[in-house]
């Protein structure tokens, strides 16, 4: 599903050039469940970027399902974002005068789904998710644990086949953090894609293959 041959990032910063990622070759099968491990400033956060088309490499070639992604004008790429990828970060990223149902409703009015279908579609993912009775709370009346399994519920919205999640137990305590990863592999049960970018190992234990990050370059690819 998503294959990298020698893809490299390079960010210019005026007199300097940083190199975030290093000619990096990867493959991501469908239906894997996968961690991208490594410290702050290992290129993490700029792997996830350019698989989930918010950004796109400086060299080497992205194909998602065989499709060239490195050339692609910036709509293409949010059609893409739309149609086939949802994204869970740390910090939740809620409209914070929204109630829970709102939140997960909008990606679907992008879609232009009508409102009675996106009601039904929302409230269900909610009921996924363990929040069936939270639906008309907002942000700031929820937990951490419940703000983010509301963004696991607005990822799934528009039904992607992959969820990107960037450091999504990061600002949780354990015990929700553990209930996230659980969440997680539920999903991956169900045979969602997922590939969760994190630096704390236990998380990255609980995934069935590691990615493992240093300066920029892969240095480990294992099975749990």
């Amino acid at each position: 599903m998503i294959s990298f041959n020698n893809v490299s990032k390079i960010y210019d910063m005026g007199a300097v050039k940083v190199k975030a990622l290093d000619c990096v070759s990867l493959e991501i099968g469908g239906g894997e469940f996968v961690s991208v491990l490594g410290p702050s400033g290992s290129g993490k956060s700029t792997l996830m970027h350019l698989i989930g088309c918010l950004d796109t490499p400086t060299d080497g070639a992205y194909r998602l399902d065989d499709q060239p992604v490195e050339g692609l004008k910036r709509n293409d790429l949010a059609a893409i974002r739309n149609r086939r990828i949802g994204f869970v970060f740390q910090n939740f990223n809620l409209l914070a005068y929204a109630t829970a149902l709102e939140n997960v409703e909008l990606p679907m009015i992008y879609k232009k789904i009508s409102g009675r279908e996106r009601r039904r579609k929302a409230t269900e993912l909610l009921e996924l998710v363990g929040l069936g009775d939270r639906a008309g709370h907002r942000p700031s009346e929820l937990s951490g644990g419940e703000r983010q399994r509301v963004a696991i519920a607005r990822a799934l919205a528009n039904d992607p086949d992959i969820i990107l999640a960037d450091e999504p137990t990061g600002n949780l305590d354990s015990q929700s953090g553990k209930e996230i990863v659980e969440l997680f592999r539920k999903l991956h049960g169900a045979g969602k894609t997922l590939i969760v970018v994190t630096h704390d190992r236990n998380v990255a234990a609980q995934t069935r293959r590691v990615l493992n990050l240093l300066d920029g370059k892969l240095v480990g690819d294992r099975l749990n």
